[in-house]
Order: structure tokens, then sequence, then C-alpha cells
């Protein structure tokens, strides 16, 4: 297997991991466990493809949160279940951890008696946090977009 193939196959199975961990967590059902485990794999399979394509974090995330919102909304119709539910815990996997550690650790450096470089550990702890804000504000506002897209097609049907 080239590296690239096994790096997309590597994220959709620990995304899967961590929205059916999320699930479990949050009590939604053990029957939603596979949807959500799904909806997980499908978010990181598609942000990953989005970032091999040269697509910022941010992009690919707001992509991958469109696929997802749209995926789920669809699904839900035709099994039942809450599609805000499913299109959120697939989204989770996608928050980046790292980049809020980063950035709050570098804040606590500033807290030091004699900081090391005061100036670019401002610049690196602000950079990692306005990318995380960016990527959060991405995944947001893709699934807003779905929410309302889902709510405009509702008021549609009942109007006919």
């Amino acid at each position: 297997m080239t590296p690239d193939l096994l790096h997309v196959l590597h994220q959709p199975f620990f995304g899967a991991l961590a929205a059916s961990g999320f699930e479990i967590l949050f009590n939604f059902g053990w029957r939603d466990i596979p949807l959500c485990a799904a909806s997980g794999a499908v978010a990181l399979a598609t942000r990953t493809l989005g970032q091999q394509a040269g697509w910022t974090l941010e992009a690919a995330s707001f992509a991958a949160a469109l696929v997802v919102g749209c995926s789920a909304r669809l699904l839900a119709a035709r099994l039942g279940t809450g599609w805000n539910d499913l299109a959120a815990s697939g989204c989770i996997p996608m928050v980046p951890g790292s980049f809020a550690a980063k950035g709050i650790f570098g804040l606590y450096a500033l807290t030091a008696s004699n900081p090391v470089d005061p100036h670019n550990t401002v610049v690196t702890a602000m950079e990692f946090t306005l990318r995380l804000l960016f990527t959060l504000i991405a995944i947001g506002t893709a699934l807003s977009i779905t929410a309302v897209a889902s709510k405009s097609l509702e008021f549609r049907e009942i109007s006919r």
C-alpha cells in the first residue's frame, strides 16, 4: 500500500472510532452507533481527500461538514433517526484539539517570570488559536447551511 492510501484508510477508521465514542459518551442510543461511526468516517475521509488535494484544513473541514450534513439529512429521512445528532457526531472528530492545546500552552508560556522569546510565542499561540477558531467556524457554518436548507425543503413540502 502507498503511504497516501494508508493515510486515507487510517483517517476514516479513527474518525469512526471517535464518533462512535462520542455517541456513547453522549448517550444517543445503541442502534445509532454504526450510523455515527459511518458519519465520522465520511467526515475524516472527505477532509483527508480535500487536504491531499491541496485545500487548507479549514476549507477541507467545511467541505467535509457539508457532505456529512447532507448525508445525515438523507439518511435520517430513510432511517428515522435525528439527523442533527448524526451530523454533529460525525463532525466531532474534525475538531483540531492539537491546535487548541498548542494555543493554550503558548499562552501559558507567556505567564512565566521570564518568557523565552515572547513575541514569537504570542504569534505562534495566536496562529494556532485562530486556525482552531476558523476550523470550528467552518464546521459550524457548513452544518448551519444544511440545517437551513433542510428547513427550506420541509417548508416547500408542507406548502404543497
